[in-house]
């Protein structure tokens, strides 16, 4: 084969989900579509912590509620353990809560099932380039629990935040939310435990990793929070991760 006809590996997936005729369906659909390759199938967290460390995928189509260990156990786990694995929440739960912790632990996006396969298999292949991925119906609530009501100006209101209606709606739409912050206004140590906190470490497991104690991690974590205008550990994740700390 010529070098211009060679065509770039494809992006290979891991299916979980504990209702094994919703988890067959969506292997069976991504694998018709081009340039995706579905490895395995899961029904729970642990199974899917034994596989993706056996196939190395490069996307993980994760449910958020399963039996044994749940989909935001899971990804916390993987984080950890296949940092270059893109984990995509695929759920029937739009709650914010399940939202939230599903960021927190470290998810690349957040889709519902009722999503066109078509759509899905964009999803996929842009997960697998960092690029995070919601659903339309959830994007305007992630977006906005970027952005603390209390600091949002009418002129920023009537700004474009750009469409949200199309299939697939990225978070890079949401750096504007924000602002101006810079890490640069952080310190070597408050950048640190920044980059752990994307990792979805906890507070005792960054204590440990740096020798540090507990109370030490939450006074540094205040005056990130405090520096970059953040609200909460969601918002400090989603920041971390789009300025590219993971």
């Amino acid at each position: 084969m010529k070098l211009s006809e060679r065509h770039d590996p494809p992006v290979r997936v891991l299916v979980v989900d504990d209702q094994q005729l919703v988890r067959d369906g969506i292997a069976s659909l991504l694998q018709v579509q081009d340039s995706i390759e579905v490895l395995a199938t899961a029904a729970n967290g642990q199974e899917a912590l034994e596989a993706a460390l056996h196939w190395q995928p490069n996307v993980i189509l994760m449910d958020i509620r399963m039996p044994i260990m749940d989909g935001v156990l899971a990804t916390i786990q993987l984080r950890r353990q296949l940092p270059s694995c893109h984990i995509l929440m695929l759920t029937t739960f739009d709650d914010d809560e399940y939202i939230q912790d599903a960021l927190q632990a470290g998810a690349h996006g957040y889709l519902l099932k009722d999503i066109p396969a078509s759509d899905l298999a964009l999803a996929v292949r842009a997960a697998a380039q960092g690029i995070y991925q919601f659903d339309p119906s959830i994007a305007g609530k992630v977006v906005s629990s970027f952005v603390p009501s209390t600091s949002r100006k009418a002129s920023e209101m009537e700004n474009d935040p750009g469409d949200l209606s199309s299939p697939i709606s990225t978070g890079r739409r949401a750096n504007s939310a924000f602002g101006e912050t810079s890490l640069g206004d952080l310190t070597k140590r408050e950048i640190e435990i920044l980059r752990f906190i994307a990792t979805g470490a906890t507070n005792r497991e960054i204590a440990e990793c740096l020798v540090i104690s507990e109370g030490t991690v939450k006074n540094h974590l205040s005056n990130v929070f405090s520096r970059l205008g953040l609200r909460d550990r969601t918002q400090a994740v989603m920041y971390a991760r789009e300025r590219g700390l993971l």
